[in-house]
């Protein structure tokens, strides 16, 4: 089952190292990886996904809560929240058909082109991942160049909040 974790850490040298490093070190894979300092310039706000059973998560939120950088852990699958990722395409239009094609896949994605440039163009979406992937299939008939995607970034709707 995929689980959505939010870390909030000092914002210090090898914190980062120190959390992949306890994945690592138990078998566990993370699928993407968020980090950027809060509102506060002394804290972190890291966010990861994984796969696992809920016992074997339970167990990696309670060494995350070992870690000495860690403040505080939530995991986000608990609580009803907001799930977002951004994503970069760049993508090669053969013609003019394919441009007009581009553009009206853009609409229908909400995404915003970006560049272009030698009927290259470099496309953000933003949304769910499975919005990007169905984005992402939409492209195949297209030559995609390159894709940059951000990772899962999350946040609990209502009162709940990861806050010290």
């Amino acid at each position: 089952m995929r689980h959505i974790i939010s870390i909030l850490m000092e914002n210090a040298t090898g914190a980062l190292s120190r959390v992949s490093g306890l994945f690592s070190q138990r078998g566990y894979n993370i699928e993407s990886l968020t980090v950027a300092p809060t509102d506060d310039p002394t804290l972190s706000r890291m966010t990861l996904v994984t796969r696992g059973n809920d016992a074997s998560i339970e167990q990696i939120v309670k060494q995350l809560n070992k870690l000495i950088d860690v403040v505080k852990v939530m995991e986000l699958s608990d609580y009803k929240h907001i799930e977002r990722e951004i994503m970069f395409v760049k993508v090669a239009a053969a013609n003019m058909e394919s441009c007009a094609s581009i553009k009206r896949m853009a609409d229908i994605f909400r995404a915003n082109i970006i560049d272009v440039k030698n009927k290259m163009y470099t496309l953000e979406v933003t949304g769910r991942p499975d919005k990007l992937d169905g984005f992402l299939e939409t492209m195949q008939d297209h030559k995609v160049v390159e894709v940059v995607r951000s990772g899962a970034m999350g946040i609990t709707r209502g009162a709940n909040a990861l806050k010290i």
